[in-house]
Parts: C-alpha cells; structure tokens; sequence
C-alpha cells in the first residue's frame, strides 16, 4: 500500500512524500530517502549486474517492505512535487530533521529510522545526520554527503568543480519552475553549454541559467565564494563540523576511484569514528558516479571482479543485510573496510577494444591502511621520480600557463560533467572526444606546461593504497595561480599499445592564494616561494613490474575546474588574464615530493 502525504516543514513548506507500507498493523522500522530527482522517478543506478534493467522506486521499496520496513521517499524542497524555494544543499539538514520528527510522531513508525540514497540523496542523509534527529540508527551514504564541500565536491582546495554548472544547467531544465513556464524550458534547451564553456567566467543575467535566475543565483553564489568562511561551514556542505554531534548511526560510507567523492566517504568514515558515533564501515570501488555494478570504466576494463555483486550478491542485499544487523541488533560480519586495489590485468586489448587493467577486492582494519609505509618519491630535475635519492643541487624548472590554453581533462575523478567531460580510467592522450583538444592529438605529457616525473621501469610490484598527497615548493610571477598533481600507470608499450598508455589514478589541484590557510587568502609577490600541499583524490593501485609510476605537474585541468586567471581577482569575476610563469623547486633545501602509501606484499586480506 502507498499513500502520499503533503509534510509540513518548520516553515510551513509542505513536502511531497510517498510511503510504502508492508503487509500488517505495525509498527514498522522506517526506512528513508530524501532525493532531487522524483520521489517515484526510476534511479539509475537500482541495477545489478546480472540484471541491467534499473528497479523502479517501488520495486525497491517492495524488497524492504518485505523484509519488515515502511519506505519513505521525498522530494526535497522545491524539487519536483514539494513547495519551496530550491537552493542547492542548504535546506537538506533541517527539512530532513523535521522529516524524520515528523515519522517519528506516526503510528506506523516503531520509532526507528534508517536511511539511504546515492549522491545528492546521500548529501540529504549527512545534512540530517549533522543534527541528530532522534531515532535514526542506520545509514547508506552512497557517493556523497560532504565531509568538506570546500575540499570536495563544490570546490577543491580553492578551484571551482564545474560539475556544478552542467548540473545546475541540466535540472534547471527539469525544475518546476521550467516544467509550468514553456518559455522558460524551450529558452534554456535552446543554450548551447559547449559554446558557454568557451566564455567563462559568468555574470548574472549573462550565462546559460539566465532564464532561471534562482538557479543562477545560487550557482553564482558558490563560485564567487572562495575563502573557507562561513559560507563553506554551513549545515549541509559540512559535516566535519558536525562529526561530534552526529546521529549515533551505524553507517556505511561508499564511493569511488573515479567518483568525486572518495575523500568525503573517508573524510566522514575517520571523523565519525573518532568521535564514537557508532560503528563506521568504508566501501571503495574502481567504479565511476554510482556505476558499482559495471567492470568498465572510460577507457579500462577492471575485469568480473570490479562489480560490487562479485561479493555482496548485490547493491539491494547488501543494503538489507545492513539495516537488519542493525534493528535486530546481530552482529555484521562485515569489515570495517573493504576495497579495490586496481591492476594485475594483462595490459591487452579486450575484445570490446579496452586497457585489461585488471584488479581484486582486499579488506583492511582501518583506514588508511595501518600497515601502509608512506613513502616520499622525490621529483628531480631530470624527470626523475625516485624514493630513494633525495635531490641535490637541480635548477628549478620554469613553464608558462595560458589561462587561454589550459590542460583538457582527460577522465578522472569527476561526474555530471557531460556533455564536456566524462570520468573513469583513459590514456592520457588528446584525443576529438575530449573538450578543449585540438589536432595532432599529442599526449599531455608533450605540452610545454606539463611537467612530468616518473620512475625507471618497476622491477617488483609496488601497491599503493591510501591517501595521496604532493609537496610542491612553487613560485609564481604573479598575485595567483593553480597547482595540478596527477598519478598515473605507465604501461609499458606492447603490440596492443605500441606507444604504451598512461592511465590516470587519481589528481589533485591547489589555488596558491589559499596555500597557508584556506580562511585567509594572500595573493603573492613575485617569484615568492611557496610549499604547495597538493591533495590528491585517494587511490589504490597494483603498479606490476615494466611499470612506471608517474607524477605530472601543471596549472589546470579543465572543463574539470575554473581556470585561474593569474589575476588575483576576486573567484569568478575575472575580467582579465595573464600568462604566469610558474616554478618548481627541485633541489635539497626545497625538495618537491609525493608520498604514496605503500602497502607490504601479502599484508591485506583478499575478499
């Protein structure tokens, strides 16, 4: 049975609510999800992998409803069938707090409160999470819930993730404001967001979101605001900040290698267990935004094991094992960390014409991996990336970034981004397909503003697993500019790639302004020295023998983030830009590293 209900919030706002409710009287545990994208809309990624036909909303609902649940799903303010004023995330802590107040006081409710959702439905879960509603117990937090939206997710360390704008662009097409005004909808479907991407930054009234001006609004808002102030430390976007007062729940925090996510779902997994609230498990995947149930990603094959089914039957039991353990109060047998370690393929060419990169599951005891060895790889003026020698007396090296000519994004940790980009594992090599390339389709590692270092040719297996993170003493002529970090697997050249392939693990990006103190930016004085704390997205990554682990340097990777103009102008009112000539200390007294966390051979568990 479901019935729909109109739930007043604090503020009178009424939100569209289905419930599904079991077979007899009850009371029932309750099982929530607070979504963006149509409560009885079909989500994408209810699918398995022995079945890629996508569960409607009330298909799942029918499984936990079996098992004993009410299923609760709502569309979140202004979205779809719910009254209000959409703003992206900032509404999500204290419309799901009264939401769950509001179950609580039903009689069908038992008084107990799980939830779930992937991405944005995963953000509403933490929001609510930061206020501790009472009665929530279990949690599913699926590729989102901002640990620090300034460090991940809206910002990283200062650069602007234009995800953001592809996203807005796209649901203010489906909003309901554009769904009763047919000038509105023909209006933004007639933009061309490609073309848009070539004249950035944007102005209100003049940008594709003009005809929504509450959508432009917001979006304006979150790139103009640069500082971690208290903009950036608001319920919603911050759960950090709410780690020690955070709902008593059992939850599992799930992402990705090539999602955008994998340092909110560690960020939270640490910070709620070191505040005891409730046990934490970690899930970390070789998967793209959502795709757990899929082996292929961009332009890599992982093989049958990459599928999250290889393991936990599928997405949907796993998800009702965790909730029963939890209301039945049995103990879950489950690891406190489960992940994929990518690599161990054959390097070939599969049939459907994809990298064989291979890989397999392991479990740990925590995270990071207590028995990793972080390990500082120095960069050298040779192009050399070597553990072993730090550098002696090198010249620094010297490249010119042109805000007009930044580094396309060639995959990576990103989602949302088409039609300009896509994530997952590619060969870092331009290519039509990629925005902002353009012919002779050179590898990256050609261009001048590239830096590149990487090791001689592995001669035993190196596992890298953990958090990665770039020391970089820089200097700028100018008051500002970015610093790129990205990790890559060099195969080595075979008869399927005789050019070899660089395949990208993870990458990373620093604006030099925020270098000291993220609160109080300092534009620079020029050829001021910098240490540079690059933080890269996590990984973990089989490097076989014939292998090289390689490091590249630069200013930009766009259209993943804005492009800086080297200015110092205020963050997304540039008028002007510059060419900076941007600096690498390699030498003894500033010795450039990456410290990757190596993890002994045979020290994780398999499975």
């Amino acid at each position: 049975m479901i019935s729909t209900q109109m739930v007043a919030m604090r503020d009178g706002v009424r939100l569209a609510t289905d419930i599904h409710f079991p077979a007899g009287a009850g009371p029932f545990p309750v099982l929530l999800e607070r979504t963006p994208y149509g409560r009885d809309d079909t989500s994408r990624s209810e699918i398995c992998a022995a079945d890629r036909t996508a569960r409607t909303r009330a298909d799942v609902a029918a499984v936990f409803a079996e098992a004993g649940l009410a299923v609760v799903y709502q569309d979140t303010r202004g979205r779809h069938g719910s009254e209000g004023r959409f703003v992206k995330y900032l509404s999500d802590g204290e419309d799901g707090f009264d939401t769950c107040a509001w179950i609580r006081a039903q009689p069908w409710c038992d008084g107990r409160i799980c939830t779930m959702g992937l991405s944005y439905a995963a953000h509403t879960q933490a929001a609510l999470g930061c206020l501790a509603p009472e009665g929530v117990v279990a949690q599913v937090l699926d590729s989102g819930g901002f640990c620090n939206a300034w460090t991940g997710g809206i910002r990283q360390f200062g650069a602007f993730e234009l995800k953001q704008v592809t996203w807005a662009y796209k649901q203010a097409q489906l909003s309901p404001e554009a769904e009763a005004d047919p000038v509105m909808r023909a209006a933004l479907a007639a933009e061309d967001i490609r073309d848009w991407f070539t004249r950035m930054p944007w102005r209100p009234g003049q940008s594709p979101l003009r005809q929504h001006p509450d959508y432009e609004a917001y979006l304006l808002d979150q790139w103009h605001h640069g500082s971690f102030d208290a903009f950036w430390q608001q319920l919603g976007i911050w759960a950090e900040g709410y780690h020690a007062g955070y709902a008593a729940a059992d939850c599992v925090h799930m992402s990705s290698w090539f999602d955008p996510y994998p340092l909110t779902a560690t960020g939270n997994y640490r910070g709620l267990k070191r505040a005891g609230r409730g046990n934490q498990r970690l899930i970390l995947g070789p998967w793209t935004h959502g795709d757990r149930s899929r082996t292929c990603f961009g332009d890599v094959e992982f093989g049958p094991d990459a599928t999250i089914d290889s393991w936990a039957g599928d997405w949907l039991s796993y998800r009702l094992r965790h909730f029963r353990s939890v209301l039945a109060g049995t103990p879950n047998p489950e690891p406190a960390v489960r992940l994929f370690v990518m690599g161990g393929g054959s390097g070939r060419r599969t049939p459907a014409g994809k990298l064989d990169h291979g890989g397999h599951w392991i479990s740990l005891a925590d995270w990071p991996a207590p028995q990793a060895n972080p390990i500082a790889w120095h960069l050298h003026g040779d192009g050399r990336l070597d553990p072993a020698t730090p550098p002696e007396g090198a010249a620094p090296l010297c490249y010119d970034f042109d805000p007009s000519h930044p580094v396309p994004t060639i995959g990576g940790n990103l989602t949302s981004l088409e039609p300009l980009a896509v994530g997952g594992a590619f060969d870092q090599m331009e290519g039509p397909a990629f925005f902002g390339c353009t012919p002779p389709y050179l590898p990256l590692a050609s261009r001048p503003d590239v830096l590149v270092f990487e090791t001689a040719a592995l001669r035993e297996p190196v596992t890298v697993v953990g958090p990665i993170e770039a020391d970089l003493w820089v200097a700028t002529d100018g008051p500002d500019t970015d610093f790129t970090a990205k990790l890559i697997d060099v195969h080595p050249p075979s008869a399927d790639y005789p050019r070899g392939y660089a395949m990208i693990l993870t990458d990373g990006i620093l604006r030099l302004r925020y270098a000291e103190d993220p609160t109080q930016p300092r534009l620079r004085q020029p050829g001021e020295v910098v240490r540079a704390h690059v933080t890269l997205f996590p990984t973990a990554n089989l490097f076989l023998p014939g292998h090289r682990i390689r490091l590249d340097v630069s200013s930009s990777n766009f259209p993943k983030f804005d492009v800086n103009p080297n200015t110092g102008e205020p963050e997304g009112r540039s008028r002007r830009r510059r060419v900076a000539t941007n600096t690498l200390f390699v030498d003894a007294s500033r010795p450039s590293h990456v410290v990757l966390p190596v993890l002994p051979a045979y020290s994780a568990v398999a499975r």
